[in-house]
């Protein structure tokens, strides 16, 4: 962005915010056409102050907000409701969402379709919708947008992946079959679980396993050795249905 730039009623969520100086914080935002943004929020901790009250995570805002750098300065945001807030297991799936979005999506690239998903998670959370399921759809979003897309219907070498086959998938190359590879290897995963995959489809016990297996290797992968904090508060608090990191 250029010096001065003035950015207006930008839809917007907080993923992550923390105290500056006295009465200030650093707002990381995950806007629609701007992708990741660090916005200084100049007074926002003084007992008056506007912005208190508003600057909650996962809650739809409108934002505004100028300058140039690599942290802008925060001018308004605007709360647009629509969205309940979240508890319990809900809440700390949407935790992990947006450690995943803070440790993998760079500043300043755009993803308005990873923003859609984003929103349409939260939305599934606060209506008691099955969390694995959308951590997984999120997931596999998320690694399409940033361009780790999962090569799910053909294998490797391209040919269709056969359902009652058994694989191992490879990152960086895709899915092999299984007389390659050892039957030991932990990227063993069926070929029916990754055409389920590739059509959204996560009815099957089986196919929720085969994902969630698969898509925790995929993430530890492009996280680089990064350790997510939201397993850890997972396993201290509750026995987690998704265990999504």
């Amino acid at each position: 962005m250029s010096a001065r730039q003035r950015i207006d009623q930008q839809p917007g969520f907080v993923l992550h915010s923390y105290p500056y100086r006295e009465t200030s914080l650093i707002v990381e935002v995950f806007s629609r056409d701007h992708g990741r943004i660090g916005l200084v929020a100049k007074g926002a901790r003084r007992p008056m102050s506007q912005l208190r009250g508003v600057l909650m995570a996962f809650q739809p805002l409108l934002i505004d907000w100028s300058g140039g750098g690599e942290m802008k300065t925060l001018v308004r945001a605007e709360w647009q409701g629509g969205q309940p807030l979240l508890g319990g297991q809900a809440l700390l799936c949407a935790y992990y969402l947006n450690e995943l979005l803070m440790r993998l999506l760079p500043r300043e690239d755009p993803h308005p379709v990873l923003f859609r998903a984003y929103g349409d998670a939260l939305r599934a959370l606060a209506a008691g919708e099955g969390q694995e399921v959308i951590l997984r759809r999120f997931e596999l979003a998320l690694l399409q947008e940033l361009g780790y897309g999962l090569q799910l219907d053909s294998d490797a070498d391209g040919a269709p992946v056969r359902p009652e086959l058994r694989y191992a998938y490879i990152i960086e190359r895709g899915a092999v079959p299984l007389d390659e590879y050892g039957i030991d290897d932990p990227s063993v995963v069926a070929g029916r679980v990754l055409l389920d995959m590739a059509r959204g489809d996560f009815r099957e016990p089986e196919t929720l396993a085969g994902a969630k297996a698969l898509m925790r290797r995929l993430i530890q992968h492009y996280l680089g050795g990064q350790v997510l904090q939201s397993r850890r508060v997972f396993t201290e608090l509750f026995a987690f249905p998704g265990d999504p990191s």
